[in-house]
Parts: C-alpha cells; sequence; structure tokens
C-alpha cells in the first residue's frame, strides 16, 4: 500500500507543480460572472543559475548563464529557475513554456546599464526601440516568482526633470555624466560615463527606451511575491494575455520617474490582481487596450479583479486608458487603498484612443492625501490631432462629429468610497454634443475636499446618490 502512494505522489510530481493557493476565495458576491483564474503547473525539475556559470557578484554579466538555464529546462519540458542570494547582472532573458524563474530572498536581478545589450538586430540592421530585459511572447505556463528583486536600473535610462529633483540629487546625476539641455532644465543620459550611446542624440536615443517586463500572448501567467523596481520605462506589461495573476508584489521606482507606469493590463482577458503594494512615477494600476483598429484587433481588458492592493505615489491608483479603443468589459475594483496618489480613480482618453466600457464595478476604496482628484474621467486628452478651428473663426477648437474612436465612460458603478484630503472630489470633462461619459453613478460615498466639491462639464450624464461632500 505505501509503495502504491509513494509511486502515485512521484507520478503526481513529474505531472507538474501547481501554485497550491486557491484563488477561487476572491470570486465570491462578484456583481459579474467571470471565470476563476487557475495558477500555471509548473513541471517539478529544478536547475539553478550557478550550475550554468551564474555569478552573482553584482560585475559579471549573466545573460548567457540565464540563456543556457532556461535551454536546459526547456529540454525538460519546463521547470523552475532558481535564483540565489546575490546580485545577478543581465542584458535579455526569454522566457518559454513552463518556465518558473525563481528570485531567491535577497536575489537581486539587475538589468546591465550597458543599453547596447538591449539593442536586438535582424539581417544587420538594429530595432528602432529597445527590448525588455525580461520577456515572453507566445508561451504557455510563464511563472516568476520568489522573495527576490527585478531592477531595471533605470537612472541610466529616462531623462530627469531639473525641476522634480534635489541640489544633491541632480549632482548625482551630473556625476554619472550625461548631457544637459534646455538651459539646464532637463538632463538626459547621453554621454555617461563608461558607457556607449546607442543613437546619435539624446533625443533619439530617449525614443528607443524600453519597459522592464513585457509578457505578450501568453496564456497562464503568474508573477507573485517579487519586487519590480527602477524600470527604464514601465514595469509589468501583460499584453493580450489570458488568465494572468499579479499576486503580493511590490512595484516601486522614484515619483518623479519619467513613464514610470507600475502595472499595465493590455487587452487582457482573465485577470486577478491582488494583495499589491505600488509606489511609481506615473500610473499604478492601469487598463489599456489598443488605440484605433489595432485596439479593436486585440479586443477589450476583459474580466478582471482587482482586489486589496495598496497605491502610494502614482499619477492614479487604478486607472482606465488612455488608449482603450477595444473597449472595457467586466472589470471589480474593490478593496483598495491608494494613500499619496495624484488622483484616485482616473477615466482617461481622447479622440482616436477611446472605445466602450460595460460592466465596471468599483467599491469600497479608501483614500488618503490626493493631490488633485478623488475621481476623474477626461474625454479630451491627447486629442489635439483630431481638433479643429470653429467656424465662426473665434479660434475656439472644436471636435468633429465624425471624430473616430471617440471615448465612451459608461455603465461605470462606484460606491462605498472615503476620500480625505483631496483638492477635487468628482470631476468630469466630457466632449461637446458626445455622449462620452452616461451611465455612470457614485453612490454611498464621502470626500473630504480642499477646493471644489464637483467639477462638471459638457453634460454628462452621471448620478451621485447617498454621498457626502464636506469642505475641510
Amino acid at each position: 500500500m505505501r509503495k502504491t502512494i509513494l509511486s502515485f505522489l512521484a507520478a503526481m510530481l513529474a505531472a507538474g507543480v501547481a501554485c497550491a493557493k486557491d484563488y477561487g476565495t476572491y470570486y465570491s458576491n462578484l456583481p459579474v460572472d467571470m471565470p476563476v483564474v487557475t495558477a500555471p503547473s509548473i513541471p517539478a525539475n529544478t536547475v539553478n543559475i550557478k550550475d550554468f556559470g551564474g555569478v552573482g557578484d553584482g560585475l559579471t554579466l549573466n545573460t548567457d548563464a540565464f540563456r543556457k538555464a532556461i535551454s536546459a529546462l526547456e529540454k525538460k519540458g519546463g521547470g523552475r529557475l532558481v535564483v540565489p542570494a546575490g546580485i545577478w547582472m543581465s542584458g535579455l532573458i526569454s522566457l518559454k513554456d513552463n518556465i518558473d524563474l525563481h528570485l531567491e530572498k535577497n536575489a537581486v536581478l539587475m538589468a546591465s546599464p550597458d543599453k547596447g545589450l538591449f539593442v536586438k538586430e535582424k539581417d544587420g540592421k538594429k530595432d528602432s526601440k529597445c527590448t525588455p530585459m525580461i520577456s515572453a511572447s507566445k508561451r504557455k505556463n510563464v511563472c516568476i516568482t520568489g522573495e527576490g528583486v527585478i531592477d531595471g536600473n533605470g537612472a541610466y535610462w529616462r531623462p530627469v526633470k531639473r525641476s522634480k529633483v534635489s541640489d544633491a540629487e541632480w549632482k548625482e546625476f551630473l556625476y554619472m555624466g550625461g548631457t544637459v539641455v534646455e538651459d539646464g532644465k532637463l538632463w538626459f543620459p547621453f554621454n555617461l560615463k563608461g558607457y556607449a550611446n546607442i543613437a546619435d542624440t539624446p533625443e533619439k536615443q530617449e525614443k528607443m527606451r524600453t519597459h522592464l517586463i513585457r509578457i505578450t500572448d501568453c496564456e497562464n501567467v503568474l508573477v507573485e511575491g517579487v519586487t519590480i523596481q527602477n524600470s527604464p520605462k514601465f514595469h509589468l506589461i501583460p499584453t493580450r494575455c489570458n488568465n494572468v495573476i499579479v499576486d503580493g508584489v511590490t512595484i516601486r521606482c522614484p515619483w518623479n520617474a519619467q513613464n514610470g507606469d507600475a502595472l499595465d493590463i493590455s487587452s487582457c482577458k482573465n485577470v486577478l490582481i491582488v494583495n499589491n503594494m505600488i509606489d511609481a512615477g506615473d500610473d499604478g494600476i492601469c487598463m489599456k487596450g489598443g488605440a484605433g483598429e489595432s485596439g479593436v484587433k486585440y479586443g477589450p481588458c476583459e474580466n478582471i479583479l482587482i482586489e486589496n492592493n495598496a497605491v502610494f505615489h502614482a499619477h492614479g491608483g487604478f486607472v482606465i486608458g488612455s488608449e482603450y479603443s477595444g473597449g472595457m468589459k467586466n472589470i471589480v475594483v474593490r478593496n483598495n487603498r491608494f494613500s499619496g496618489t495624484d488622483t484616485g480613480l482616473r477615466f482617461k482618453s481622447g479622440i482616436g484612443r477611446g472605445g466602450k466600457t460595460g460592466g465596471i464595478y468599483i467599491s469600497d476604496i479608501y483614500m488618503t492625501d490626493i493631490k488633485d482628484e478623488a475621481i476623474v474621467f477626461e474625454c479630451t486628452y491627447m486629442d489635439k490631432k483630431y481638433s479643429v478651428k470653429d467656424e465662426d473663426g473665434g479660434g475656439k477648437a472644436v471636435v468633429p462629429k465624425d471624430a473616430p474612436f471617440v471615448p465612451e465612460f459608461s455603465d461605470i458603478h462606484i460606491s462605498n468610497v472615503v476620500c480625505r484630503n483631496v483638492k477635487t472630489a468628482v470631476a468630469v470633462t466630457g466632449l461637446p454634443g458626445m455622449e462620452c461619459v452616461h451611465d455612470v453613478t457614485i453612490d454611498n460615498s464621502t470626500f473630504y475636499y480642499t477646493k471644489t466639491a464637483k467639477e462638471i462639464k459638457d453634460n454628462p450624464e452621471i448620478t451621485i446618490t447617498n454621498t457626502e461632500f464636506v469642505e475641510i
């Protein structure tokens, strides 16, 4: 009997190991129906990066060691790649099917400051934009787990505005070398000490700046426990993926990091975002759905559950947009807190990048010290190229009636929000003559504001009930 049980257990391990957590417990009492996500199943093979020549001394380049380790696991059908304590410098890391990149406590996986390592070549021609340090494309069962840190070394990539740093910080950037333009108002990491440029001007090099982790067209994705920080641009971007879990992750970068989005979910289906901590230079938890025809092709963000997260600095705690032409459908955001964000709940888009929302339910949100608006709808975000001058010659910009991909924020229901210390509680800017904001409700909420309770323009259809606005 004992031999039979041991044989059964061995067979189960050989078949694969899945995360033991029951994610179904998060899906109780939802206002919309959505499938329960499941953790990827990873084969029970384990290798250590040291076994492939990896050295965690903070100096040795480990790109080849990661490539060899992932290749070895791929030949076995997948498994766990363990990165132990140490500082592991690397260039590009491409994850394959059934791979768990597992960072143990005190492991720091750091992008090399040599930008040239992230420029791919094909047929002797360099890509116009750098590739993210960690990527996966058209894969199944992709995991990044553990208690370690993934660091994008963003200071070697990001431009810096003089007005957003202290004198001491500014001196540190100048010590790195770089190039100062606009009469000392802007620093570029161009002509850095010890590192070659990848373009012939600061502006061209800036356009090549890349993200840290991009997972594209993948099935069954888990990112759990790790800290993701200091990206050159956005930090974690699942794009056109199905069955995605982001659980217990810390995402952080300086508050003034240019384009420092934390988590961007783009045209994904069946996503669970829980127990994360975010402190970012741009949007916190952001839903995107593509711009124009490409967004329609890729489809909506659909069946997204966002719960028990904390967002500190960010341009928005929870954000839809700016591009979402593919639409947003069945999104539940509940039991989250935002502390020190620029805005709390932010819905932003503009002509050419808008779409339609439906089944958006947001509840039990707790906000403190919000810089601008607790809830804001912006329908004129980056729509300048579609504006024309009015016929009477007054010079006022108006939007043509046949403008493409007009944003339509509708069927959005917000309740049980408590916000203390915000400049403006609710702000809505629609588009004249267009139904850009309608069937939106705010119920059973309290806002303690310092300047304006409600700032509503261009006749949106928004219903506010059982809600208290208190000036402080």
